[in-house]
């Protein structure tokens, strides 16, 4: 690994962190801090990546093949506010000579809330619910108003293993006595499925046999539309869809028909295809539930983020390898 070109270093934060993350990067370097933390276009992220020798993009930053072109990234970090990459070209990066780090692991549990959330959440219908006490409409209990569906006992399938889907499991069995099955590219370890009383099934046999199914892959084009028509076809009838993955994992056109044609009781959903862009499909729809890319929405994971970036920057100026190097 190699150290900065100028002292102190010129450090690049696209978005802004709570702030006992920003005081730790602060004390690493010179900081150029976009204080309006809004999305920058991609002439500010590719003027970010020239001039900086540090540079701390989010998942709202698209660092694509346009943006680094031309760029000579030798000896520079690009160390990532987050544990997904799917936003920066890899190989652009690579090509370019960068290092490139991120944030695993502090995510988790977070992560695996919210999925929990959005599963009980549409189930339960409480956006619904919300929205007619809110609007004044509500007349009062009665049995058969807003009648639901129940979450305990019932069958969760998980496509993908990784940490969030296994925290997943682990709530949805020990917390709502779930049965889980496991869809994954890869054969699972034992331990870790019995640890929640799992089976690993072909992603077929998960998609037919789950009353749940929640997404727990990467994104990028390798796994773009992932859930398809077809395989949206392959659910359970009445079953509810859950995604805290990646948006473009989900082909929303194929979604929305499949909710139209009664194929799927609702969807919880935390990311889309083209945020923030949400098209009308789905946020006028009754049966789904919409949430601002939550995930990681806690005060104590997001100071963690920034702090475990500031950890592998303070190792690459040491001349150490960071701790979560990704290229």
């Amino acid at each position: 690994m190699t150290g900065p070109k100028t002292q102190p270093p010129l450090i690049f934060q696209t978005r802004r962190w709570p702030h006992a993350a920003e005081q730790a990067l602060d004390r690493l370097g010179t900081v150029i801090r976009e204080e309006n933390d809004t999305p920058l276009d991609q002439g500010r992220l590719r003027a970010g990546l020239a001039e900086c020798d540090i540079f701390c993009p989010t998942v709202s930053d698209t660092i694509d093949a346009t943006v680094i072109s031309g760029l000579d990234l030798s000896g520079k970090l690009v160390a990532n506010y987050g544990a997904g990459v799917s936003h920066i070209d890899r190989e652009a990066l690579r090509a370019a000579g960068a290092v490139l780090a991120n944030t695993p692991d502090i995510l988790t549990d977070a992560t695996a809330e919210v999925a929990i959330m959005l599963m009980l959440a549409t189930a339960r219908r409480a956006g619904e619910g919300e929205r007619e006490l809110r609007s004044g409409e509500w007349q009062g209990w009665r049995p058969m108003h807003m009648l639901g569906r129940g979450v305990s006992g019932k069958t969760l399938g998980l496509v993908g293993f990784g940490r969030i889907a296994q925290a997943v499991a682990r709530m949805a069995h020990h917390g709502f006595g779930m049965e889980v099955l496991v869809g994954n590219r890869s054969p699972v370890d034992d331990a870790k499925l019995e640890s929640v009383a799992a089976r690993q099934l072909p992603l077929e046999a998960v998609l037919a046999q789950s009353d749940f199914v929640s997404l727990h892959i990467p994104g990028g084009e390798t796994t773009r539309h992932f859930l398809n028509a077809d395989r949206l076809a392959d659910m359970k009838a009445g079953a509810i869809l859950i995604n805290t993955a990646r948006g473009e994992v989900v082909d929303t056109a194929a979604l929305v028909a499949a909710l139209d044609g009664g194929r799927l009781a609702g969807a919880g959903l935390d990311v889309f295809e083209n945020e923030p862009d949400i098209p009308p499909a789905l946020s006028q729809r009754e049966d789904v539930v919409l949430l601002p890319h939550l995930g990681s929405a806690t005060l104590e994971t997001r100071t963690a983020m920034g702090l475990r970036v500031v950890e592998n920057v303070s190792a690459w100026l040491h001349g150490e390898t960071p701790r979560d190097v990704v290229l």
